[in-house]
């Protein structure tokens, strides 16, 4: 079993910042990619961002290109979505994931295990 805890989300302006933290704990050794999603209202949930536990390598949607960035803290377990220059249409539950798969996972059925989700609203 894999366990994944979101914080960080939150109310803030257009073109503000936010950082999403997601501390993975228990079988980590068990999966090879991480990733974010997110669900706005009345929308599917889609793929924001990836990356392997060991490695440089990252992959985003076309959407939060050169915006957002993700990273993690292998020490700490703990993946990170850094979120820049945010726009009202970011506005979702942003959820961290743990996939078995490797890099690059963009599709929601290649993840075991998520997280509860972390609301972010970006006011316009």
């Amino acid at each position: 079993q894999v366990q994944l805890v979101e914080s960080g989300g939150g109310l803030v302006q257009a073109g503000g910042s936010l950082r999403l933290s997601c501390a993975v704990s228990g079988r980590t050794f068990s999966q090879r990619s991480m990733g974010w999603f997110r669900q706005g209202p009345g929308r599917e949930r889609e793929f924001v961002a990836t990356l392997p536990w060991t490695g440089g390598m990252t992959g985003y949607a076309d959407s939060v290109k050169g915006r957002f960035t993700i990273s993690r803290d292998n020490a700490n377990n703990t993946i990170y979505l850094q979120m820049n220059s945010l726009k009202s249409d970011d506005t979702a539950v942003y959820y961290c994931a743990a996939s078995s798969g490797y890099f690059p996972a963009l599709k929601v059925l290649q993840y075991g295990y998520w997280g509860q989700g972390t609301q972010v609203t970006v006011s316009s």
